[in-house]
């Protein structure tokens, strides 16, 4: 009798987390559904097959860097300069895994997902709530993501086919989302000089190579970050 209400606490407990993780994750995940839709509806615009769009959310599963692929590849982009763009774009990851909850998770596949399903949704979810994360609510969270993103996707796609003609402006959502996160980030003071260091990387890359514009841009955005870290610094030092 013991071991029966046992497993049928551990069971209720396990279910209040996964339910706990859905709940978490449904703000965001309701905001990633129309950024999702933007992503399917540009998939079948730019001309691809409907399965491209699931194919990316699983195989680069980053919402900015899937809108980005998109034109990339309509361009026929070199291979080398998407890897490298890819690589600047989610650079930003390798920082979430600092304070990110992954020593929660156990088992080795379960990892591997979670380290893979590390977006910035998730990690803004986590911030929110520390110390309050479990295996299965982690899981749960990110699993539920993902599902949001593709589904936004998967919703993009079929309504694109049945519009009966592209819609204008649409490859325009990736730069409004970076825009809104810009402005988003530089309402305090403090913040300013790193827009106006994105500007002058901007510039230069206009000027200096305009047909790899956001590698350059990317480039000189990163030195110059260094050169400001490296300034402020000596600035704390002396």
């Amino acid at each position: 009798m013991n071991d029966g209400g046992r497993i049928e606490k551990d069971d209720g407990a396990a279910s209040a987390d996964v339910l706990t993780g859905l709940r978490l994750s449904l703000p965001a995940g309701l905001g990633m559904v129309p950024l999702g839709m933007a992503f399917g509806l540009l998939v079948v615009q730019e001309g691809f097959a409907w399965w491209l769009a699931p194919a990316l959310s699983f195989l680069a599963y980053a919402g900015s860097l899937e809108l980005l692929l998109v034109g990339l590849i309509a361009a026929t982009t070199p291979i080398a300069t998407i890897a490298v763009t890819t690589f600047f774009v989610n650079f930003r990851h390798v920082f979430y895994a600092f304070s990110f909850p992954l020593h929660v998770v156990r088992g080795w596949w379960a990892r591997l997902y979670s380290m893979y399903a590390l977006t910035d949704e998730a990690f803004a979810i986590t911030a929110a709530h520390p110390g309050t994360w479990t295996h299965r609510r982690l899981l749960a969270a990110q699993v539920a993501l993902q599902v949001y993103w593709v589904g936004g996707g998967l919703l993009g796609v079929a309504v694109g086919s049945l519009l009966p003609g592209p819609i204008e402006g649409l490859e325009f959502a990736l730069c409004a989302l970076f825009i809104t996160l810009t402005l988003d980030a530089c309402r305090t003071r403090p913040q300013v000089p790193v827009l106006l260091l994105a500007a002058l990387s901007f510039a230069l890359a206009m000027v200096l190579t305009p047909g790899a514009l956001l590698f350059t841009a990317l480039l000189v955005f990163v030195g110059l970050l260094i050169a400001r870290y490296a300034w402020q610094r000596k600035g704390a030092d002396t």
